[in-house]
């Protein structure tokens, strides 16, 4: 059993974290921002502090001292309307996180950072690689390059495991994200939904396979230090994701095309490679994007 410390615990990603570390037994601590944040009852304790008070975060660290670290809490929204909540949130906060495990009288065993596949902009086609330059484009896209580098000036002081998520989805998801605002368009039986370009394909992931994922790493030595896609290997088409949900629900519904919600410079195709998180933590048990449509309509 290891104490583990997790980052925006109570997020979408951290309570489908919660419930694939609690399978194996670990005491689980979670980090809220504010005290009136629900705590999940898989927590052994929830602790509170904003990631961007450096002080009470060396506390909290103090007080846990965690055998690892899953650092989850970020705004992850694209669309996000304040750039400057944005960058210090992601940024500061993740710079104090790293400076309080490094200057703590005990250093976790392994550090997960969750960085994004944002990073790697939205002018390219084809496979995304590890090895490929980042180029964001946008500000989550900077602060996620932000927050690599910032994890590369500590590199030396601690186990620090990067990943790159690409799109995923799951039960629990805000309907702010597309594929949530699908699944519930089609649950309430919506007669139209408003949309942007359906052509654009991306790599979607299943919540339960990214979450495995990140705990099949911080448990494997041979990650520390390495940077990892955690995608699905496909790409799907927005067309292609409608089509599933009506079958799926039984519902037909109406897109209408918000010119707001297309970018200009929006790429046809993206999608990502696993085989180097593989390669490190074994075969990924990744479900069919229906199938984790359908777990979804069901909840």
């Amino acid at each position: 059993m290891k104490r583990i410390l997790i980052t925006g615990a109570n997020g979408f990603t951290g309570q489908h974290l919660l419930e694939r570390l609690a399978r194996d037994g670990h005491e689980l601590h979670g980090l809220l921002h504010r005290a009136s944040d629900a705590a999940s009852p898989q927590l052994h304790e929830a602790h509170v502090a904003d990631l961007r008070d450096l002080p009470v975060l060396k506390e909290v660290i103090e007080r846990v001292r965690p055998d690892r670290v899953v650092h989850l809490a970020a705004i992850a929204f694209v669309a996000h309307g304040d750039p400057a909540e944005l960058y210090s949130t992601n940024i500061l906060g993740t710079r104090n996180l790293l400076q309080a495990l490094a200057s703590a009288r005990r250093q976790p065993e392994a550090m997960l950072l969750a960085s994004s596949a944002n990073v790697y902009g939205n002018r390219r086609e084809g496979v995304l690689e590890e090895s490929m330059e980042p180029e964001p484009a946008n500000d989550y896209g900077i602060s996620k390059v932000t927050c690599e580098l910032l994890a590369r000036l500590y590199a030396d002081h601690l186990p620090i495991i990067t990943v790159r998520p690409f799109n995923y989805t799951g039960r629990g998801q805000s309907e702010q994200f597309i594929i949530p605002k699908i699944v519930a368009h089609a649950r309430s039986r919506s007669p139209v939904i408003e949309l942007g370009n359906i052509d654009v394909a991306r790599d979607f992931s299943d919540v339960r396979a990214v979450v495995d994922s990140y705990a099949r790493l911080i448990d494997e030595p041979g990650s520390i230090g390495g940077v990892f896609n955690v995608c699905s290997g496909e790409a799907h088409s927005l067309a292609d994701v409608i089509g599933m949900v009506e079958r799926l629900s039984g519902h037909h519904m109406t897109v209408t095309v918000n010119p707001a919600f297309v970018r200009a410079d929006e790429v046809k195709t993206l999608r990502g490679s696993r085989s180097k998180l593989e390669n490190t933590i074994g075969k990924l048990a990744m479900p069919p994007l229906e199938e984790t449509l359908s777990w979804m309509l069901d909840a």
